[in-house]
Formats: structure tokens, C-alpha cells, sequence
């Protein structure tokens, strides 16, 4: 289900604030949620704001939907439609099946209404609304309670006929080449229906296009076309061996001489794979394990791969920062205009080709999917430039497989009736380098060429194996079916489809392969004990083709595959979206593609690969499962300040008119609260770096170190074990160091974000006025005497950083009066931060930047405002001390305070003065001064600021190899041009 997996990252990064901020709504059950066992007919009552149904005087049988098919269906988002938007659109199910007669009309229909008779699905309606008792959270996408869930309902007695869902279509023409060219036209205009929702309280949901040529007689074309919520192929490939069957059973004795065996309602996906009265709303937190959190961390942890998911003319957004704004509400990079619709292309890989590739397969212990998966990803490597080839460029390929969900789990479900049990897991292939696809195919008997090939797709394999082992089926299910059923997922989907950064693109490429036709099993029949298979014959009717496929223009894979094998030989359709892949690129993706299989294959030789994890004796997934679990430890410990965070974060946008105020400082605090665990482990790094033994090389590097780092490089190279780990572990560390400042447990000098935080147990809301704070010394103060060059002391500041020393404030006005800059000169690391290679540092000499600001002719005097970052503040200078003698300004408290909507996102406190170093009692002085103005619930006392290293001030420049090579490759001058580039700009 390539929906579902579009926003797993997503997901997986918002599942920490969706836990907190939607506990209430976990609690509450979702209600009329039944399990095959436990239907009877039952009448149901209209609902007035329900889906009204025409059909409610019918004895019916009914289930709730499941998460999954509600995504398909889809349910809907009250919000948007009031305020006029369009309803989201159904995501639709094509499949067409090429036959070598053309049946009559009267015997299809008759074969349609056994169809409809023996599954409930295709004889539905839906009812519900599906919306919660209200929405509880921020972005309006929690939710609680749902009174009127949407429901299938299928009466008993028939109530729909042929004639509702049998459409024919006479093609002008005799020959095959007409023929096809209406089928696919037919096939292209459905795959993109996505009005199913709006008849969907009536029904049906699904229908069937004869296309027949005009002599009555030889090939024909049957269409089917679905809401996807009731169907997948290989149900759909049951339902149509049934009909063919029945037809010829038909027109040779005037009867169905073997009826189908009418079935129940199908359970949803949710029920087959995690067992019945097993869902979310029934088991809630009792069905999250450790396993569970490992599946979430690994699905966040796949973004550092930074997979590639659009073409180089097409510019993609950075992954975390849209999936960041996807969650609170809005289109990451804004909407995009442009209208995306499927292209189409349809080839046929030959019973030869088909044999060698199994054979191939079987010989490298690799299946067909694995196989298709590694041919996707370096075909994608042949375009993915855009026509604009760069040279040694490698990139990470995320390929979605498809999954019959009946095979895991519970496996409750048989597939005895038409239903959707869809799936998927991913892919991480790579790094690919471009055209790699294009090299294979010019020279595939190339041992380097086929050990690409085939090493590609045994760690498909690999992955696959990995995933269904670890019970990942399971977790995936169990995942999404908790963010459906208390979050609005659907409205994700919208906003990711509308994103200009991602154009509804989550993957590189796309495989779903329904395996061999004529395996899968045939309808159950009355007479017969037994389950035969599909059969490619019935009488005169012969299965020539199959093709199927399932929209990618809204959301999904840029380059999409679907294949299923007939009689011995491989059907593939090709299906992207246009603008995305034109229909040109798409036709040679779809050459491309068969080239490189005929080619492989025809060259194919084993080469056995070991295993790298195997030979470690490392336990697959025990690594990622100590880091999950140590993070989801860490996560937890924080909890509550997370929580804290979220409500103040909830009362800001609500109390804020403008949504670009609103967002202006959520950046802005978003920018500092990144920075800071960012660079942890940049310093950590650095001291191993210069603490490592043994001779050096170049006078710079230990030997010692460049060894280390290329067993390190090789672990993380060869080892997908220890790169999800790695991967894991640094997201759950990045999360964990966050809650640690919104706990004030990392540092309140530097790291106290926490919005509105508290002062010994009291909350301090907002900022206050300036008259609150300023004291007596600023009577009459003077601007003039201000500027000039001021040494910071302490600070209570998350722009700043622990980590830097010798800080400095060169404050000047403009030759106007009207603005003001600031250089802020630093220098870093500090020698107790970094104490083997603070001397190391490009900056160990200083670098600075410049804030910029405005004076403000209707604020006081002692105000100044600042502007960095998206965001503009006053800067109060709330206390001054004098020279007696030369009335010169020799020391200062300044006071930065950003407020939006009654919450407090900022305060930043500094002790500055003329002097390079004080006496502690000039510093305690100065708190006695900060708490007299009433700023120690702000953050001034002693325990809340951060003193600010200081070298010597006769200290020499620092000079040593290191300085040196920075010098020589420039990067003082470097520097020196920042500064004066930003400085001018700032003029």
C-alpha cells in the first residue's frame, strides 16, 4: 500500500507530540468495529450526518472500516470542507484482462450477478461520516472519539443488477491495435477516477468495461475498475477467472453448472494480520512493544539516507524540515499548481526471457521481486539526472515493494473473497551512481556489471527477510492503524500531494509484482471440496494478458512498476505521474527497463555473496532494538516537557491573528533547537580526533584516527545492521538532547527552551513591559555612550552557545541614527568545552557575524530592536553603571524578550562590560541589580546564566599546524569576506 508508506517518516517524526497531545483520544473506543464472527443482519438507521444510503430497508451485513481502507476510500476532512475545499479523492484499483473470445452480453451480466451475489464488497455502500467528537490538538489532526464511523454496508438481497456496473464499449475497428488502443485509453482514464468517494454512499464501488470489436467475435478487453478500499489484484484476478468460468459454463449448458459459494463480509486488513478485536482501538498502548518503537525509529531513521525522489529538474525540499511542516498543517515548499495525471505504458517480457530470469534468480538465490527491485533502482539511476549527466554522482534509492498483506501475521484471510489486503515494505538501495543502469545494459557480461546487478538484489533480499522476520508486517499495521484512527492521515496525504518540495513523491521507484497467475487460488465452489487454482482456459476463453496498476499522480513512487506473469510470461505496466516523468521519459523508463532484464539474464552468472552480518555474528535488528529502546528511555524521560511544550505551542497559534507571526518564531525557535545537539557531537569528535595515538600524519592526523575511520566507514558501508543503528541512535539522542532543554536539564545558561517556563515552580507567562524592568540608572540615558565594544560576561541565551569563549559586542549606530549593528565576535571552541582540540578550531582566533536592528523613534530610550532569523524584538537595556568620574557606561544588563500570542518563545539576558574580566563581586553585584529589575524569573539568577570562558588577555594568537593549514587554504580570508559581505548587507 504505497499510501501508507508515503508517510511513514512522516509519521514516525510526529508520533512523539501525536502521543502526548492525543492521549485522551487514545482511550476512546472507536465504536461498531465487528469481526466477521460476529456479524448478523442487522437494519441499519440513517444518520443525519452520515453518507445517506437509499438502501436502508434492506436486511445487510456491515463492518467498520479498517484504517487502511479508510485511506483508500477515503475518509474525509470536515475542516477543509468547510471551508469550500474538494473532497479528497478515492484511490482507484485498474485491471485488464485480454481474452482470445468475445462472451455475449447476456452471459456476462448473468456471470456479474453470481459475481455480486458471492461477494459482499461488490454489492456495498458505505455509511459514516467517519468524524471525530472534535479535534484536540494544534494543527486540528487529533482526534477524539467517532460516533459515526464510516461502515460497509452489503444488504443481503441483491440490490444492485449488471446494468449498474457493465459498461461495453464497440471499437471502431477489427483489428487488435484498435482494440488496445480503447482498452488503454479506458485503463488511463480510470486509473485517475478518483470520484468513487462521491457515489460511495450509494454504490456500488466498482465496475466493468466489455471492449469488443465490431465483427462480435475474437479478442476482447475486460476492464475492472474499483475504489481501491475493496479490492487488490490478486482478489480481482479470483473474481475475474470466476466470471470467465462462469461465462463459458454459461454458453455451453445455459447454466453456472458449479455456483460459487456465497461468503461473509471480509474482515479489514487490520483484522488479518493482527488477529480479531486486535486493533488500536481495541488494545490501545497494550499492543506497542520494543519491537514496535524500533519499527518507528527505523522508518524515521531512513530519511538521513536522503534517498532521491525527484528528478534533478525538479527541485526536492529537505525531508525533515517538510515532513516537520507537513505535520503542523501546512504544504511543505507551499501548494503546487500543476495538475499530475498517470502515464501509461504496457510491455510484455517474453516466456524465454521470464524462464531465464527465474532461473537467474533461483541461481543467485534471489527471487523475481528482488530481482525487479534491483532492475527499478538502476534504471531510476539512468534518469534521475533529468538529461543532465554529473559525473560520479551516486545517490540512495528508496524502492517500495509490494506486499500481500494475507501472507503475515494472523494470516486470517484466504483471500476467499474480493477484498483489499494491500501492502508494502521499503527499500534502501544504494549508493547507486548515476547511469548505472545504462552501464549494465552496454556491457552486461561484465562480472563488475553482474555483481552490481545481482548484489542489489540479494540486499533486497536481505531487507525483505530482515522485515518479515522482525515481524515488521506486524508493526507496520499495527503503526498506522494508531495514526489513522487518532489522527487525520488522510489530510497528510493532501498536504504532501500539494507539496511543491515533494510533489507527492516519497520514493524513487516502485515494484509490485502479483506473482504467477495461474498459482493463485480460484473461488471456492459449492460442489467442490477443494480450492482449485486459476486457470489460464475455460472453454473457448483464453487469458491472454494482464495489467494492472494503481495511481501514483497524487501521492507514491516517481518511477512505478506493476507486473504479474501469464502463461509463462512477464506483464508490465509502467505507471508514473506526468508533468513528474513526461510520456516520452516514461516510454524509455519502460524500454530501459526490459533492455537491462533481457540483457542480465542472457548474460547471468552466479556469484554468491556473504553474508557481512553473518560473519560479525551479530544478530540482525538487535543492535537498531538497544538503540530504539534506549531512546524511546530517553524520549520518556521527558515526557512531560514535551507535553508542556506542545499545550504552550497550542495556545500560541490560537492566540496569534497572523499565521506568518506564528510560524516566523516556530522557525526561528525551531533553528536554535537544532543547533545545539548538532554540534555535541562535531566537539566529541574533535577531541578523539587529537587524542588519538601513534604517529602523525601530515603533523595534522593520527594514523591511529584514519584507521579508525576506515573501519568505521567500512561498518557503516557494508553493515545495514549497524547503519540503521547508527541511524536510530542518532535521532533518539537528537530527541532526547531536545527534551532535555525544554526540561531545563541541559544547561539553563544556553539550553532552556521550554515556551513560558517556570521560576521555582511558578510559570512566568509572556514578557514584560520595559517599564517593568528598567531601573533608575537609565534616567537620561545616552545612545552615543552606548556604543563601542563591550565584553560579555554571562548570558541566559539559547541563540548562544556554552561551547564558545572571548564573546564580544561591538555595538555602533548607523550614520542615519536610525538602525544599529552589532558585531559579535567569538571564538571557539572553548578550552574546557574541547580540551585536546580547542586550539585546533578554524575559528580558534575569532570569527563573527553581526546582528542588525532599528531604532524606534516611539520607544523609549534604552529600547532597541532586533532583527534575526525571521523575527524582530525589543532589545531593553534595563541597567547601566557609570564612571563617577567620566560618566562613561561601564557595565550593562540587557534584556531580549520575543512574545507571540501571550507566550514567551524567547528571553535572552546579558551581563556586559568594558573590562575583559570581573571580580565575582562586580558579577554578584550585577544579579543584585538583574533581581532588583525583576528578572530572575526570566532567567538571571546566578544558577541560570552561563559564564563566558575567557583566555588571557596578553594571551598570543593561537598558531600551530593546524592554524596553518587553515591559513594556507584560505579560510581566515574567508572569514574576513563573511564578515564584510554581512556587514555591507547590514549597511
Amino acid at each position: 500500500l504505497h499510501v501508507m508508506k508515503t508517510h511513514a517518516t512522516t509519521a514516525a517524526l510526529a508520533i512523539v507530540p501525536w502521543f502526548i497531545l492525543g492521549i485522551e483520544a487514545f482511550s476512546v473506543p472507536r465504536p461498531n468495529i465487528r469481526s466477521p464472527t460476529q456479524l448478523a443482519s442487522t437494519t441499519t438507521p440513517a444518520s443525519a450526518d452520515a453518507l445517506q444510503s437509499t438502501n436502508n430497508d434492506v436486511e445487510s451485513s456491515k463492518r467498520t472500516l479498517g484504517s487502511q481502507e479508510l485511506l483508500m476510500l477515503p475518509r474525509q476532512y470536515r475542516p477543509k470542507l468547510d471551508k469550500g475545499e474538494d473532497a479528497f479523492p478515492s484511490m482507484s484499483h485498474v485491471s485488464v484482462t485480454l481474452l482470445s473470445a468475445t462472451p455475449s452480453i447476456e452471459a456476462l451480466s448473468q456471470a456479474i450477478e453470481m459475481a455480486m451475489d458471492t461477494h459482499p464488497l461488490l454489492r456495498c455502500h458505505v455509511e459514516g461520516d467517519g468524524e471525530p467528537d472534535e479535534r484536540i490538538d494544534l494543527f486540528q489532526m487529533v482526534r477524539k472519539g467517532e460516533p459515526n464511523p464510516c461502515t460497509f454496508v452489503a444488504p443481503n438481497e441483491k440490490t444492485f443488477t449488471s446494468k449498474d456496473v457493465l459498461r461495453v464499449v464497440d471499437v471502431d475497428g477489427t483489428d487488435t491495435d484498435a482494440l488496445a488502443k480503447s482498452w488503454q485509453d479506458n485503463f488511463s482514464t480510470d486509473i485517475d477516477d478518483g470520484s468513487w468517494y462521491k457515489n460511495a454512499s450509494k454504490g456500488p464501488l466498482w465496475r466493468l468495461t466489455l471492449h469488443r470489436l465490431n465483427n462480435g467475435d475474437g479478442q476482447c478487453a475486460l476492464v475492472f475498475a474499483s475504489n481501491h478500499a475493496i479490492s487488490d489484484q490478486g482478489s480481482v484476478n479470483m473474481l475475474v477467472d470466476q466470471m470467465i468460468a462462469d461465462v463459458a459454463s454459461i454458453e455451453e449448458s445455459g447454466k453456472i453448472s458449479n455456483k460459487a459459494t456465497s461468503q461473509k463480509i471480509p474482515m479489514a486488513m487490520e483484522d488479518s494480520v493482527l488477529g480479531i478485536e486486535n486493533r488500536w482501538s481495541d488494545v490501545q498502548t497494550e499492543g506497542i512493544s520494543p519491537s514496535t518503537l524500533k519499527y518507528v525509529a527505523d522508518k524515521a531513521a531512513e530519511g538521513f539516507r536522503n534517498p532521491v525522489i525527484l528528478p534533478d529538474s525538479e527541485k526536492a525540499g529537505d525531508s525533515t524540515l517538510s515532513a516537520i511542516t507537513t505535520i503542523m498543517g501546512q504544504s511543505a515548499g507551499g501548494e503546487i499548481e500543476a495538475e499530475r495525471k498517470t502515464v501509461l505504458q504496457f510491455r510484455t517480457l517474453s516466456k524465454e526471457t521470464t524462464a531465464a530470469l527465474l532461473e537467474a534468480c533461483r541461481t543467485n538465490d534471489v527471487t523475481i521481486t528482488n530481482a525487479l527491485t534491483a532492475a527499478a533502482a538502476l534504471t531510476s539511476s539512468d534518469f534521475i539526472d533529468g538529461g543532465d549527466a554529473k559525473a560520479g554522482t551516486k545517490r540512495n534509492y528508496k524502492v517500495l515493494q509490494s506486499l500481500d498483506m494475507r501472507r503475515f501475521g494472523a494470516q486470517l484471510d484466504k483471500c476467499d473473497t474480493v477484498a483489499c489486503m494491500a501492502g508494502s515494505n521499503d527499500l534502501m538501495l544504494g549508493p547507486i551512481q548515476d547511469r548505472s543502469g545504462e552501464t549494465v545494459r552496454s556491457n552486461p557480461e561484465s562480472s563488475e556489471n553482474q555483481k552490481m546487478f545481482w548484489a542489489l538484489s540479494r540486499e533486497g533480499r536481505m531487507q525483505t527477510n530482515k522485515f518479515v522476520s522482525s515481524d515488521g508486517p506486524v508493526h507496520a499495521v499495527r503503526v498506522f492503524d494508531f495514526a489513522m484512527t487518532i489522527s487525520d492521515m488522510n489530510n497528510l496525504v493532501d498536504l504532501t500531494a500539494r507539496s511543491k518540495d515533494s510533489q507527492g513523491r516519497a520514493y524513487s521507484a516502485g515494484i509490485s509484482n502479483n506473482g504467477v497467475y495461474e498459482r493463485q487460488a480460484a473461488v471456492k465452489r459449492d460442489d467442490t471440496s477443494e480450492r482449485g487454482n486459476i486457470q489460464i482456459k475455460h472453454g473457448k476463453y483464453e487469458v491472454l494478458d494482464v495489467f494492472y496498476g494503481t495511481p501514483h499522480s497524487r501521492s507514491g513512487c516517481l518511477y512505478s512498476v506493476s507486473t504479474i506473469t501469464v502463461d509463462g510470461s512477464m506483464k508490465l505496466t509502467f505507471n508514473p505521474a506526468s508533468p513528474i516523468v513526461s510520456e516520452e521519459t516514461n516510454a524509455e523508463y519502460a524500454d530501459a527497463f526490459v533492455e537491462l532484464l533481457e540483457k542480465v539474464v542472457a548474460s547471468s552468472s552466479s556469484s554468491p555473496a556473504g553474508n557481512f552480518l553473518s560473519n560479525l555474528n551479530i544478530s540482525e535488528g538487535s543492535l537498531s532494538l538497544v538503540a530504539a529502546a534506549c531512546g524511546a528511555v530517553g524520549i520518556a524521560i521527558h515526557a512531560g516537557a514535551w507535553s508542556e511544550f506542545f499545550t504552550n505551542l497550542s495556545v500560541m497559534k490560537d492566540n496569534v491573528a497572523d499565521p506568518k507571526d506564528f510560524w516566523d518564531a516556530v522557525n526561528f525557535w525551531i533553528f536554535f533547537a537544532v543547533g545545539h545537539p548538532l554540534l555535541q557531537p562535531i566537539l566529541w569528535i574533535s577531541d578523539v580526533l587529537h587524542g588519538s595515538p601513534g604517529p602523525m600524519v601530515l603533523d595534522l592526523v593520527p594514523a591511529s584516527f584514519l584507521m579508525a575511520n576506515i573501519l568505521f566507514i567500512g561498518l557503516t558501508a557494508f553493515s545495514k545492521e549497524f547503519r540503521n543503528a547508527l541511524n536510530v541512535a542518532a535521532l533518539s539522542a537528537f530527541l532526547t538532547y531536545v527534551g532535555a532543554g525544554l526540561d531545563g536539564q541541559a544547561g539553563l545558561g544556553d539550553f532552556n527552551l521550554q515556551l513560558n517556563d517556570s521560576y521555582q515552580g511558578q510559570v512566568v507567562k509572556g514578557c514584560p513591559a520595559y517599564e517593568d524592568v528598567r531601573q533608575p540608572s537609565m534616567n537620561d540615558f545616552d545612545l552615543d555612550k552606548y556604543q563601542g565594544k563591550w565584553y560579555e560576561q554571562k548570558f541566559h541565551d539559547w541563540t548562544q552557545f556554552k561551547e564558545v569563549y572571548d564573546t564580544t559586542l561591538d555595538i555602533k549606530l548607523t550614520p542615519d541614527r536610525l538602525g544599529w549593528i552589532d558585531d559579535f565576535g567569538v571564538k571557539g571552541p572553548a578550552p574546557d568545552s574541547a580540551k585536546l582540540s580547542w586550539d585546533k578550531s578554524p575559528v580558534a582566533n575569532g570569527a563573527h557575524y553581526f546582528l542588525f536592528g532599528r531604532v524606534d523613534a516611539n520607544d523609549p530610550p534604552g529600547i532597541l530592536r532586533e532583527k534575526g532569523f525571521g523575527v524582530e524584538f525589543p532589545d531593553y537595556i534595563v541597567d547601566v553603571k557609570k564612571d563617577p568620574t567620566t560618566g562613561e557606561y561601564t557595565e550593562a544588563i540587557q534584556f531580549q524578550c520575543l512574545e507571540r500570542g501571550g507566550v514567551r518563545v524567547f528571553e535572552g539576558i546579558n551581563f556586559m562590560s568594558r573590562n575583559p574580566v570581573m571580580t565575582e563581586e562586580e558579577l554578584t553585584a550585577m544579579h543584585q541589580r538583574a533581581k532588583a529589575a525583576g528578572m530572575y524569573p526570566y532567567g538571571a539568577a546566578p544558577e541560570q546564566m552561563h559564564t563566558v570562558a575567557r583566555r588571557g588577555v596578553d594571551e598570543p594568537q593561537i598558531d600551530n599546524n593546524w592554524q596553518q593549514m587553515w591559513h594556507a587554504i584560505g579560510v581566515d580570508r574567508l572569514l574576513e569576506l563573511l564578515t564584510e559581505s554581512i556587514e555591507d548587507g547590514g549597511r
